[in-house]
């Protein structure tokens, strides 16, 4: 499927195909960023499907996937490259050895890529996700606005490499902290809040197409009600997958039982947990 030729109802069928149920905002926001070729920044709390939807796509429009796994302390080295320090040396004490006046050592083949610039030099099409961005500080930050922006990247000692490929960047963050104006100018932004009670069972089913119909709907509709409770981690919508399979293999027990039983898989923290036993799981059953 062709960029210049993909419609939003294209998207969204591309997607459920590979099992990944879209809506509007979400297959329009990715519209618009093949159209205008500029970076998403997708916020929302976690386990929405931020990082799945980057996968994905890669899959679905057959692209190269790269990722850069943002944390705190992340260097400019870990996400760009760095020198082969030892390569260097070797090359150094050859050249003197050999009396050879060739000593330059601040070239391409002494220099190892990391995820960024593979992404931006890979020949094939490719989608790149900087995931939890808001982990990174702003210094590293500050340096993906060239690559955001300018589409290139600037290596002292190096050079500067201009985009190779139609790349798809996908930025992720769940909202550590603020980022910075400039990153937010140069994205699309799009926010996947936790799903509608009939979306989150439309996820479920193409996660397991097997599972009884009754008991998706009992489980989606208590996660739904848990989400409004005020705990320390509310369950994220791959852990309400992980609790229909978990009810839907307890076969030999009751509903109510099957989920208290295995009440641990989407609930993640025992304070939590004895809540939601006491003011959901106890009530309703």
């Amino acid at each position: 499927m062709q960029n210049e030729e993909i419609t939003i109802k294209d998207i969204d069928k591309a997607l459920l195909e590979e099992g990944y149920v879209s809506n509007k905002e979400i297959s329009t926001t990715l519209f618009l960023s093949f159209l205008l070729g500029k970076p998403m920044l997708i916020e929302g709390p976690p386990g929405v499907g931020k990082t799945e939807l980057a996968k994905v796509v890669a899959k679905t429009f057959d692209r190269d996937f790269f990722r850069i796994q943002c944390y705190e302390g992340i260097t400019f080295e870990q996400i760009v490259g760095e020198w082969n320090y030892q390569k260097q040396l070797l090359h150094l004490e050859a050249a003197k050895n050999a009396e050879s006046k060739e000593d330059t050592i601040f070239e391409e083949e002494y220099f190892i890529r990391r995820s960024l610039l593979n992404a931006f030099l890979n020949e094939k099409d490719s989608v790149l996700l900087i995931d939890e961005i808001d982990k990174a500080d702003e210094e590293v930050e500050s340096f993906l606005l060239q690559a955001l922006g300018e589409q290139e990247i600037t290596i002292n000692d190096l050079g500067t490499f201009q985009l190779q490929n139609d790349l798809i960047v996908i930025l992720t963050s769940n909202s550590q902290r603020s980022l910075l104006d400039e990153t937010k100018d140069r994205c699309l932004f799009l926010y996947i809040p936790y799903p509608s009670v009939e979306r989150e069972i439309e996820i479920v089913k193409s996660k397991l197409p097997e599972a009884d119909e009754e008991t998706v709907s009992t489980v989606v509709k208590i996660v739904h009600e848990i989400r409004n409770l005020n705990l320390l981690k509310k369950p994220s919508v791959r852990g309400t997958v992980d609790w229909v399979k978990s009810v839907s293999s307890l076969g030999n027990r009751n509903t109510a039982d099957a989920m208290k039983e295995s009440v641990g898989v989407a609930i993640k923290t025992e304070s939590d947990k004895k809540r939601v036993i006491k003011d959901v799981l106890d009530r309703k059953y």
